[in-house]
């Protein structure tokens, strides 16, 4: 059986398990942000295709521009992207035939580009109920790999590590000369985002990958950028092919960060929702991580493996997110996206009912 190794494809995985998908289905694998685009995009949307007809500015001058006003850092200290999966490709080619740590559970990306270029590949993993970094463990494996990869907040827990810890983490990366990069794709969900990127643009072993796509909802146009010293992007970046970002992209992503209001509203929403779920999960006897972000794991703790409720679910149109090929999970819980409110009520509603049948 081989599920997909990324959410947002139910076909794929109906036809793996050998189940008929359903007239209708809500996908809880996908974790962009359920409120949509910016409204932005679509009131210029006209002017955005008007783009199409031109090469896109290969320097992203004025994404660039916005960015590094937007989080207080040089242009020149910027590297977009054709999203953030192009530049863990990027960051992989780099390191080609290098000694890599994971720490995990993690996004499974890092692992398969890394391992198409030769590196050798190490995990830490973290544990529950609260996943957080173990300072010892930690220490002996940074000392022995050239890079380390850390996602913050963690794909698929949605745990903020604390802060002291992960300073820790850059400054013992700093000492032992190896290459961390910090993979922020989902921190501006946090009602408390920390970013290390200020840190990064002074350090020559540090790198921070954001993405756009989530927050803003635009995944099908792709856009992502790294922060690092000029040097060090200049290095990461020879790998990169010409006009990698179009045109659409870059102009959306001007307006994306031009809204700042989206942000805000998507943050309460969030806090709100998230609080409401998690109170029902409790309430039910379901296990969930202590999530700062818009999406979750969850298990129900009277199960080892978690099929029989997956399968449940997607009986019902519910697709969650599984963890088979996560290190340190292994099917073991669910990540779940936190929905518009109408769908996040069906979800509790068939957890409700397989409380009650089982």
């Amino acid at each position: 059986m081989r599920l997909p190794a990324h959410g947002s494809n139910p076909d794929h995985l109906f036809s793996a398990l050998g189940m008929t998908k359903p007239a209708e289905i809500v996908d809880f694998s996908v974790n962009i942000n359920p409120l949509g685009a910016p409204g932005a995009i679509k009131d210029h949307w006209p002017s955005l295709l008007a783009e199409i007809d031109d090469y896109p500015d290969p320097s992203a001058s004025e994404l660039k521009q916005m960015i590094g006003d937007h989080e207080g850092v040089a242009a020149s200290q910027l590297l977009p992207g054709n999203g953030a999966s192009e530049l863990i490709t990027l960051i992989a080619r780099y390191l080609h035939g290098k000694k890599v740590l994971i720490i995990h559970p993690a996004f499974s990306e890092y692992a398969s580009a890394c391992r198409n270029e030769d590196c050798t590949i190490f995990y830490h993993v973290v544990h529950p109920p609260h996943w957080q970094l173990e300072k010892q463990a930690l220490q002996k494996d940074i000392e022995n790999v050239d890079a380390v990869f850390v996602c913050h907040p963690n794909n698929p827990t949605g745990v903020q590590y604390d802060k002291p810890a992960v300073d820790w983490l850059i400054d013992a990366c700093e000492q032992s000369k190896t290459l961390l990069i910090i993979d922020e794709a989902f921190y501006d969900f946090a009602s408390d985002p920390v970013t290390f990127i200020q840190k990064a643009v002074r350090s020559r072993f540090l790198l921070v990958l954001r993405s756009l796509t989530k927050m803003y909802s635009i995944a099908g146009l792709r856009l992502g950028f790294l922060a690092g010293q000029q040097e060090l992007l200049a290095r990461i970046q020879k790998t990169q092919p010409h006009w990698s970002l179009n045109a659409i992209a870059l102009k959306a992503g001007v307006l994306c960060l031009n809204d700042q209001q989206h942000s805000r509203q998507t943050r309460q929403y969030m806090d709100t929702e998230r609080a409401r779920l998690f109170s029902f999960l409790k309430e039910n006897e379901f296990l969930h991580s202590p999530s700062a972000i818009n999406f979750y794991l969850i298990k129900d703790p009277s199960l080892d493996d978690q099929e029989a409720l997956f399968q449940f679910l997607l009986q019902r149109g519910l697709v969650l997110r599984h963890t088979y090929n996560f290190p340190g999970l292994e099917g073991t819980w669910f990540r779940v996206a936190i929905k518009k409110k109408a769908e996040n009520d069906l979800l509790m509603e068939a957890l409700a009912e397989w409380k009650q049948g089982n």
